[in-house]
């Protein structure tokens, strides 16, 4: 059913689409002579070149079932995120991210790679703390880097900005330059998680202990 307030019903949609593929018109043209914008113009002309009179009714806004079931599915068993989705389903990408939204499924940077499982963070009052919410001390499984992201993602820090962030002459040279980049990774580089540098965080520092 058409909106009340669409400015076309299928029947003029139907004749700016004829003016434009039809009769030559501009975009810019149809657009005037039906009251609409160039982009609306485009739409309905690009939609009755590729599907005719057909192609002027109104879509349905509702996903079928199947390929609801479908792109969840997907993404559970490959852990594809909405543009992949999209190139797999034949759906536009914001679709498949309300679909992926509706079904209570969080992006892929929030999960667990390997799993899928949304990534649980946290953050204790002292650095080491384990006291409370039955927090134990856990090790790592082998080759499971998953386990231990945010370690994993300091090293990916470390070797970007300064294991290889310049060439050096040596390795003694590498290892006299990391007290200076640990210097500033602790104290005056942003952590987004943070809001801002690390030490900013920690409680027992010369004037943070109040």
């Amino acid at each position: 059913m058409c909106h009340g307030n669409a400015p076309l019903t299928p029947t003029g949609r139907l004749r700016l689409a004829r003016c434009v593929i039809d009769d030559g018109w501009s975009r810019r043209q149809a657009a005037e002579r039906f009251g609409v914008s160039p982009k609306t113009a485009h739409k309905w002309a690009r939609r009755y070149r590729e599907q005719g009179q057909a192609g002027m009714g109104d879509r349905p806004n509702q996903t079928p079932p199947a390929t609801e079931a479908a792109i969840v599915r997907l993404r559970r068993e490959h852990r594809l995120g909405p543009q992949r989705l999209a190139a797999a389903t034949g759906i536009a990408p914001a679709t498949c991210h309300r679909v992926l939204a509706g079904n209570g499924l969080p992006s892929l940077a929030a999960c667990d790679r390997a799993t899928g499982a949304p990534v649980r963070r946290y953050e204790r009052a002292r650095p080491g703390d384990l006291a409370g919410q039955g927090i134990a001390h856990k090790r790592t499984r082998p080759y499971r880097p998953q386990t231990n992201g945010k370690v994993e993602r300091f090293h990916r820090t470390l070797v970007d900005e300064w294991a290889y962030s310049r060439p050096y002459t040596g390795e003694a040279e590498r290892r006299e330059a990391l007290p200076e980049w640990l210097h500033l990774y602790n104290h005056h580089r942003f952590h987004s998680a943070v809001g801002g540098p690390p030490a900013s965080r920690v409680t027992n520092l010369t004037g943070q202990n109040s």
